[in-house]
């Protein structure tokens, strides 16, 4: 038996995306910039992906800009709108909890002369709006903040982030990092204020190597990668043919059953969390707030290492994360959960379970079998014996 819980790291790609791709690659082939009939026959395939996530997000299709994920949407949106609009201020604000493709930019551009404030956030992961609002000032260009975090689930308030702006300077612009919200709860940039919005394709089952950033289409916008002038002179490079419709194919299947996914997966984390309650097993702390992401759940094992119960689990063909899949290689504490104030050791002994409509109860029931067997095992005792 296998059981992914890492979802939200990366998905499984639908067997339709494979099998669409496949085809794309061997009979579809054409570069969308040629003129011949190869050439029209990818470029009208990638408005159609188009056009399917601009529908996604209540947009025009004219507004979403293909790049190579998620990490690329961040810097182009932040970059993009900073680099062509100098003039605006000089000021950004962001959170303590951003993905390191917000964090690492925003450090790149204060080396660059940009001052950034970090908003923190309460011991549920939520950014604290007074902080945010007092930060807001008359040079403040550029607001990124994330939809739903990607250690621990939590959802922030983009509306009334939204509101807050427009009440402290509503010329500031909105970036919002939705790569672990879009295909999983509503985002609709229009009605809620957003004026820049990243999304990536493996995480809601399409391939890895795709994304998209929405561009309000009154922004002023620069790119980032120089070349061939694609994607309206945005983003150059030739297309990601197979990629790009993979990811509308993608998008299509999810949007299809959102409510119904939403709502499997909420029984499956409320399962998850029952069983460690009525299995009696010793001391643990459940780090993701109760209306976060269901998709999400962050659990410390106090006196575990998480590592350690990681390669535990991975053994019986469980995989889960010990945070974002972009930096737990690094092996530093986790800064979302520094940010939220949590002890070393539970921070030390943190792991993220991440679902998709892919997983069942039975996923569940034998990774809470396989927690019971392994935890007294790995668990470390005082005197520093397990």
């Amino acid at each position: 038996m296998e059981v992914y819980l890492d979802n939200s790291a990366t998905t499984r790609p639908y067997d339709e995306v494979i099998e669409y791709m496949n085809e794309i690659n061997k009979y579809m082939y054409g570069n969308p910039s040629s003129l011949h009939t190869k050439g029209i026959e990818a470029e009208k395939l990638i408005k159609k992906a188009r056009e399917t996530i601009s529908e996604s997000l209540g947009v025009s299709s004219k507004e979403v800009y293909f790049t190579s994920g998620g990490t690329e949407s961040i810097n182009l949106a932040i970059r993009g709108y900073l680099e062509a609009n100098p003039r605006l201020g000089n000021h950004i604000v962001t959170t303590k909890i951003e993905h390191p493709a917000t964090l690492e930019v925003c450090k790149y551009l204060e080396e660059k002369g940009y001052k950034v404030d970090y908003i923190g956030v309460d011991e549920k992961g939520v950014v604290r709006l007074k902080e945010l609002e007092e930060k807001i000032n008359d040079k403040t260009a550029l607001i990124s903040v994330m939809m739903v975090n990607n250690e621990t689930g939590s959802i922030q308030p983009v509306d009334e982030i939204a509101a807050i702006r427009n009440a402290r300077n509503r010329d500031a612009v909105m970036h919002v990092d939705a790569v672990q919200a879009y295909g999983k709860m509503q985002v609709l940039p229009y009605k809620q204020g957003i004026d820049m919005l990243s999304v990536s394709s493996h995480k809601i089952h399409g391939p890895k190597g795709t994304g998209a950033l929405y561009v309000n289409r009154k922004l002023r916008i620069k790119p980032i990668i120089f070349g061939g002038g694609q994607e309206s002179s945005l983003r150059s490079g030739t297309e990601n043919v197979p990629g790009i419709c993979g990811f509308g194919l993608a998008v299509e299947k999810t949007f299809e059953k959102i409510e119904e996914n939403r709502l499997k997966v909420e029984k499956l984390r409320s399962l998850l969390c029952d069983m460690l309650k009525k299995e009696g097993f010793e001391e643990y702390k459940i780090n993701s707030p109760d209306n976060g992401s269901p998709y999400i759940l962050n659990i410390s094992f106090p006196n575990v290492k998480a590592e350690v119960l990681l390669h535990h689990l991975e053994e019986k063909k469980i995989f889960v994360s010990t945070g974002s899949a972009c930096s737990s290689r690094k092996r530093k504490l986790s800064h979302v959960l520094e940010a939220m104030s949590l002890r070393t050791c539970d921070i030390e002994g943190a792991v993220r379970f991440s679902f998709s409509s892919f997983n069942t109860e039975e996923d569940i029931i034998y990774t809470v079998d396989a927690l019971k067997e392994i935890l007294p095992k790995i668990r470390i005792r005082h005197g520093g014996k397990r």
